[in-house]
């Protein structure tokens, strides 16, 4: 870009302005050949920030997000330590985790399962039992007693958190054995005898039966759940005592996470949604964005963003951050969109603090995996990138730069909160980028401390800005 000697007396300035060398910031306007100046817009929509809705029960309208919408976190992994002490686990964490800015968390499936005290709960019985009464073997789950997880349930809410359930009605297991005239067999489908005397179901609630000989999907061999019987329906959703309005009114869960929705229709979702409310999020295990838009839609729910998912091993992984430039769910509705580095099913990314630095710079609702958070990975990086992302992280997206190794995106900003950019290297080198921001004349800094720069931006809103060798920062106004 051809720049005039106002141009060399504005860099003096800047010079003159911050804390760097002339080694450090090369005032030779020619360096501005470098930049990638073709800028994509990702995302167009108004800037408001992701949000959760309220809670429920007493709690509606406790919570409150920061400008950059709020963060949640998967509070258990595969396989947590049994013998019945992680509820007592996760609610030690709570505080801390409040304090970090963390604003929900998402627990494992909480009802009793045919594993009993060793079940991670994806097989469920009794959809009532939440290790209170005593069948398949124990009163306690695996992960403790009802007292125990109502316990943290209080707790969250007295640290302005609020909790989701995972919720797995595509099937069911621990049912006793009866004939069967759809299948000519005996099945496992009686739940005549569950020891909460509700929800009892027998083989005309499952696939195949008088409604159908499959839905969208099966899993594992469990018996298929029928949700097109009304009797399902009225126990799923409909009755005052329905495993919704039992588990938002009764238990004071503030949302959903609903398990393994390709087996069956997304107007499952939606109508439970419709019934009961809170925050929704389904698991569509699918890397293709236009399915996970048609689903979203459909089911009037947020869903998992696969696609930055695979997107993010290739990029970090891989050496291609060009990547990046691809869509996405966050990138198609960013209000619909829970972005995620790792979970308790799946774990492919290896550099994983890039990976957290975009999505937790980036529109949608980052969820952090605990295992990430408390054993694997640098707290502190952790807890300084949810801080930026509560805080700066606003507005819509423009992507100003990208290679096979460097990445630069802007968030431009909402409601008089200045955004932020976002500068991820995954070369062995520091990097620098002449950049075009919002900010005219006005001294930014590195909210991570990864580089030591006070850049003041020139009256046409470029700056210089930098990034260490596999690390990121992330660009702020000094203020």
């Amino acid at each position: 870009m051809k720049k005039t000697y106002f141009f060399l007396s504005m860099l003096a300035l800047v010079w003159l302005g911050s804390c760097q060398t002339n080694d450090e910031m090369n005032t030779d306007p020619s360096a501005k050949a470098e930049v990638h100046d073709k800028m994509i817009q990702v995302t167009r929509h108004d800037g408001r920030p992701f949000s959760t809705g309220n809670g429920s029960g007493s709690t509606a309208g406790k919570f409150v997000a920061g400008p950059g919408g709020g963060v949640m976190m998967q509070g258990f992994y595969w396989d947590v330590p049994d013998g019945g002490n992680w509820w007592n686990t996760v609610k030690s964490k709570l505080t801390a985790w409040s304090g970090a800015g963390i604003g929900a968390v998402w627990l494992p499936p909480a009802s009793k399962a045919q594993n009993g005290a060793y079940s991670m709960g994806y097989d469920p019985t009794d959809y009532y039992d939440f290790g209170d009464l005593n069948q398949n073997g124990t009163v306690e789950t695996r992960f403790g007693s009802r007292a125990e997880l109502e316990e943290l349930i209080t707790k969250a809410h007295a640290e302005n958190m609020q909790v989701y359930a995972d919720i797995v009605i595509n099937h069911n297991s621990g049912g006793q054995s009866e004939a069967n005239p759809y299948t000519g067999t005996n099945t496992w489908t009686n739940f005549s005898g569950v020891a909460s005397g509700k929800f009892t179901r027998n083989y005309n609630d499952f696939y195949k039966n008088a409604y159908g000989n499959n839905d969208e999907g099966s899993f594992g061999g469990f018996p298929d759940l029928c949700h097109a019987n009304p009797h399902v329906q009225d126990w799923l959703w409909g009755r005052d005592d329905s495993v919704a309005k039992y588990y938002k009114n009764v238990m004071k869960f503030d949302g959903w996470r609903f398990d393994y929705v390709k087996g069956f229709g997304p107007w499952v979702v939606n109508t439970w949604n419709s019934k009961v409310g809170g925050f929704s999020v389904g698991e569509l295990w699918d890397s293709n964005v236009n399915t996970l838009e048609w689903w979203a839609n459909n089911a009037n729910s947020s869903v998992f963003d696969f696609a930055a998912y695979y997107k993010m091993d290739e990029a970090f992984d891989n050496g291609n951050l060009n990547v990046l430039n691809d869509d996405m769910m966050w990138k198609r509705n960013p209000y619909k969109a829970v972005t995620f580095v790792a979970n308790h099913d799946t774990d492919i990314i290896y550099n994983k603090m890039p990976a957290y630095a975009y999505i937790l710079t980036h529109e949608g609702y980052p969820t952090i995996f605990y295992r990430d958070y408390e054993e694997w990975l640098n707290k502190d990086k952790l807890n300084n990138l949810i801080w930026i992302h509560n805080n700066k992280a606003t507005g819509n997206t423009s992507i100003l730069y990208t290679d096979n190794d460097e990445y630069i995106a802007r968030r431009n900003g909402y409601n008089g909160n200045p955004g932020l950019v976002v500068y991820i290297n995954t070369s062995s080198s520091w990097q620098e980028r002449w950049i075009e921001t919002n900010w005219s004349s006005q001294q930014i800094k590195d909210f991570t401390g990864n580089s030591t720069w006070y850049p003041t931006t020139q009256g046409d809103k470029w700056v210089k800005i930098q990034c260490p060798p596999n690390s990121y920062s992330v660009w702020s106004l000094n203020q």
